[in-house]
């Protein structure tokens, strides 16, 4: 019987990188060729380019679930990108992974997020359907793709980015084979139906250990949910009683932040321990193998459950509160006049965005209403229908 290796235990590479990890010195390269960076590697040159960008600027005024106007302590999308990156730096730092790289996926995985968050992505994707259907709708990681590859404007050689592969593989979380197609190379592993590398792996779960857990911190501070609600919720329930038994004098805020706190540890630590067993059965010795093998990263059976009661709850009882539904009612309004009016008379659009052909025209639409953020898009409609705006 062959031993297995234990992926926190086997002796760093030069590099300090398992096996399995992405090299920089090994990427799959950049759509447009450019010298190699000489103080940094290829993975922390995309991070850095991202952090640059105009679109990650944006995001500090996008909503996750509450809009920007309504409180200047609930997560945007900026904060919210921070804490994916937070989390995801420390699980690839305990399977030793590539954490710039997945560094650089977390902080651009929201970059082509429409203002009020999916409300405005499900009423942008039903225009561009109704109005545009051969333009192929809208989704909003393919929109990250999107500004990554071709919408910002920085550099003088090349439209967009120009990040590596391995980056716009990670951005690039789901696709249909429709879309896929389209893409190329970053495309390919969703019709051939292969894995991303286990950076963008875990990075995804970040994305969902980061939403699950704040939106409970600001749910209770919005006050559209209660302690007594979500001590339903198991993961909620077993921290919390365990924060009350050791700090029974301690104050109501205090207790929930130490109890959420204590449920990202847990959520974390499991998925670092089963990731770990995951990678030690199936021993990959290189990207290409983990591409090949099931899914590596993920939670065990148990903590799973739990946390996809943890979503359900958080989607009954604060995604659709009717508090939060009558925003994301005036929210849904907004995109879809816009952008009627857009495309019933492009001159309101600014130059840049004007296009000649139906379909080209609905894309450049989509691109500019969700390049918008919460308030601009709110002025933007003033702007159009209130007689009183300038």
């Amino acid at each position: 019987m062959t031993a297995t290796r234990s992926p926190l235990r086997t002796p760093s590479s030069a590099t300090g990188l398992a096996p399995y990890a992405c090299d920089p010195a090994r990427t799959r390269g950049r759509r447009h060729a450019e010298p190699a960076p000489a103080n940094r590697s290829e993975f922390q040159r995309d991070r850095d380019r991202i952090v640059h960008a105009n679109a990650f600027r944006r995001l500090e005024y996008k909503t996750q679930v509450f809009i920007n106007h309504e409180g200047d302590l609930f997560r945007t999308r900026l904060t919210h990108s921070l804490e994916v990156a937070q989390i995801a730096r420390t699980l690839a730092r305990s399977l030793r992974l590539n954490e710039d790289l997945i560094e650089a996926i977390a902080l651009a995985h929201d970059l082509g997020h429409t203002p009020f968050g999916h409300a405005g992505q499900d009423e942008l994707n039903a225009c561009m359907r109704e109005r545009a259907p051969q333009a192929g709708g809208f989704e909003h990681n393919l929109q990250s793709l999107r500004v990554v590859d071709e919408l910002e404007e920085r550099y003088a050689a090349f439209n967009g980015l120009n990040l590596c592969f391995e980056t716009r593989e990670g951005i690039l979380k789901h696709c249909s084979a429709a879309h896929a197609r389209q893409l190329g190379e970053v495309g390919r592993r969703f019709l051939e139906r292969t894995r991303p590398s286990l950076e963008a792996q875990l990075a995804n779960l970040a994305d969902e250990i980061a939403y699950n857990n704040h939106d409970i911190d600001d749910g209770l501070r919005s006050g559209l949910l209660t302690v007594q609600d979500l001590r339903e919720v198991e993961l909620f329930a077993v921290h919390h009683d365990a924060v009350l038994r050791e700090y029974p004098g301690l104050a109501p805020r205090r207790t929930t932040s130490e109890t959420i706190r204590r449920m990202i540890n847990t959520l974390i630590t499991d998925l670092t321990a089963t990731t770990a067993a995951r990678i030690a059965e199936h021993d990959p010795r290189s990207v290409d193998e983990v591409r090949q093998a099931p899914a590596l990263a993920g939670f065990s059976e148990p903590v799973r459950r739990q946390a996809e009661a943890l979503k359900r709850f958080l989607f009954e009882r604060l995604y659709r509160h009717y508090k939060v539904m009558r925003m994301t009612n005036k929210a849904r309004r907004i995109v879809r006049e816009l952008f009627s009016a857009f495309q019933d008379e492009p001159r309101l659009l600014p130059p840049d965005y004007r296009r000649m052909g139906h379909t080209e025209q609905a894309r450049a639409i989509a691109d500019y209403i969700a390049g918008m953020t919460d308030r601009y898009a709110i002025r933007e409609h003033k702007r159009i229908f209130d007689m009183e705006e300038p």
